[in-house]
């Protein structure tokens, strides 16, 4: 029988909007973060509260203050307590974030236009690639096959 991943924390979730949610530069900081809600009308929140839930040193935050997190990083409120929505807006994000880079950038503008043969070809080349550096298989291609 295969056993269910355990579900992610606050925390795991808090930490993945951090990296991948990001100004160009860097990662927010707590500072940013507390100071932005603030100025955007939203609960007072400390950067010190900010980084305990981060850490898990705090994990029942207010309903407010998930409200606020999540419009900071964009995300829906329910990112923070639906394990499969935040499997499907974490999918989105991570693809938003590798588009960050320009080498990454560059490889799909020059894709662009091949046909789908030979788009498969280069996904195998790009995925055999991943296998040598260690990386992981990404967790879905939507070209049709697996």
């Amino acid at each position: 029988m295969a056993r269910r991943p355990q579900p992610l924390t606050l925390a795991d979730k808090l930490n993945h909007l951090f990296t991948t949610v990001r100004p160009v530069k860097g990662e927010y900081t707590h500072d940013q973060v507390a100071t932005a809600i603030e100025q955007a009308g939203g609960p007072t929140i400390s950067a010190t509260y900010v980084w305990q839930l981060r850490k898990g040193l705090r994990d029942n935050p207010t309903k407010n203050h998930l409200e606020a997190l999540a419009t900071f990083f964009g995300v829906p409120p329910a990112y923070f307590l639906d394990d499969d929505l935040a499997a499907r807006v974490d999918e989105q994000l991570d693809l938003l974030a590798s588009i960050r880079d320009p080498l990454v950038r560059q490889l799909a503008i020059r894709a662009s236009g091949l046909s789908p043969e030979t788009l498969r070809t280069v996904l195998d080349m790009v995925d055999r690639a991943r296998e040598l550096e260690g990386l992981p298989r990404p967790a879905t291609r939507r070209s049709g096959r697996s």
